[in-house]
């Protein structure tokens, strides 16, 4: 305001005031998400309880930048986010109105460019939007968001179950339970046929793209400008992804339904996490992986929980698919199949994930953020004394107290 900026964006003070309150906001948020992945870095790295508690301390008041550790972090999970949507608009809930006409029509009317003005828009829906109105201008229509009380919600009144369940999450299917049933096995299909077909349009565009930049190349403006318009839009592009997102995301929520309809508390690997694989996998199969919904499972996970009333407990999953979820050895995994050496078992592969991740929900020994090459050390000590039969040598009283809660777990030595 002090540079006269405000007054180039020709709307009323209160549109664009509430437009720029939002913009801050999410960038707070942003930063704030930069923060929490910050922790946990700190957690994983920082083992001296007195510098954990001053990087937290620095961390919280953004004094960040003077530490290296902190700075470093903060510039490689703060990515300074932009918005790709623009054409938008904020209005406040006391700014606009609804009136629904003799047939029975919606109409919003929101302030227009000029005062006392109001811009009339038909919805395509019969429930009236309440609070703060989120308004975009795509493709000549006009989109309302607005958020809704998922409490009102009539999936939030469906109970919960009453038992703790592990569940694993796969590619052919968007979750197995420690029960050993599969939800959601129409997943793998969606994202293979939608992977597969983009391949092949792509292939398609990509060829009439090179044609088009040969004729512009050669003076023929005309025939590329054709073949622009008419046979490299996105409008249908959009559409179909929309749909396919739609498909999936049905396709998930319903299975994360279905856990809940039998457990008050699930326990689950984080799906936020980046996994590295050490395998090299063809074209086909990572383009598929390129497409798996971890974030869509971890998000229905997370919402669903929270609205029917069920605890979502998150856990560390390093070699849960390796592990036999009976003696606790180190097998092989091949595909859906895990070979247990010791056992000489097959088991299901999502299955004994699932029955692992449920286990380790009462580990004393793997934390959440616990390195993947400790926890294999742990699993390798644990089996190190059941085949020799030894007593487990450390006798403090930090593993004293945690053989007593947990008698059934077996502790690790240390070294």
């Amino acid at each position: 305001m002090a540079d006269g900026t405000h007054v180039r964006f020709g709307v009323l003070a209160n549109a664009w005031k509430e437009t720029v309150r939002d913009a801050m906001a999410d960038i707070a948020a942003n930063l704030a998400s930069a923060k929490l992945e910050v922790r946990r870095a700190i957690g994983r790295r920082i083992n001296d309880p007195a510098e954990r508690k001053r990087m937290l301390a620095a961390l919280a008041v953004d004094r960040w930048a003077a530490d290296p550790f902190l700075a470093r972090q903060m510039r490689k999970h703060w990515r300074r986010g932009r918005s790709r949507t623009d054409h938008q608009i904020v209005v406040r809930a006391d700014k606009y109105n609804t009136v629904t006409d003799g047939r029975g029509r919606l109409w919003l009317a929101v302030p227009g460019l000029e005062r006392r003005q109001m811009v009339r828009i038909p919805l395509s829906t019969a429930v009236a939007p309440t609070g703060t109105l989120r308004l975009i201008l795509r493709r000549g229509r006009v989109e309302v968001h607005y958020q809704i009380d998922a409490s009102h919600m009539r999936s939030s009144q469906r109970p919960c179950g009453g038992r703790m369940v592990g569940v694993d999450k796969g590619y052919t299917e968007a979750l197995t339970d420690s029960d050993g049933t599969h939800h959601g096995t129409g997943l793998g299909k969606l994202l293979t046929a939608e992977s597969d077909r983009l391949k092949e349009r792509n292939r398609r565009r990509a060829k009439l793209r090179s044609i088009a930049n040969t004729a512009a190349a050669r003076g023929d403006h005309a025939k590329a400008h054709r073949i622009t318009a008419n046979n490299l839009g996105i409008v249908k592009r959009d559409r179909q992804a929309a749909r396919h997102r739609a498909q999936v995301r049905t396709e998930i929520f319903t299975a994360v339904h279905r856990v809940i309809d039998k457990a008050a508390t699930v326990v689950a690997e984080d799906l936020t996490k980046r996994f590295a694989g050490r395998k090299t996998l063809g074209k086909n199969i990572n383009r598929r992986l390129a497409g798996w919904t971890k974030g869509v499972s971890a998000e229905a996970l997370r919402n669903v929980s929270e609205r029917r009333g069920s605890a979502l407990v998150h856990v560390n999953a390093a070699y849960t698919s390796q592990t036999c979820h009976r003696c606790g050895r180190l097998g092989r995994r091949g595909g859906d199949r895990f070979h247990c050496t010791c056992c000489g078992v097959v088991w299901q592969a999502d299955v004994n994930a699932a029955i692992n991740i449920l286990q380790r929900a009462g580990d004393p020994d793997i934390a959440l953020h616990t390195p993947h090459h400790v926890v294999r050390q742990i699993l390798q000590d644990r089996t190190d004394r059941r085949r020799t039969r030894l007593p487990v040598q450390d006798s403090s009283p930090a593993t004293a107290e945690r053989r007593a809660n947990h008698p059934n777990r077996s502790t690790t030595s240390k070294k």
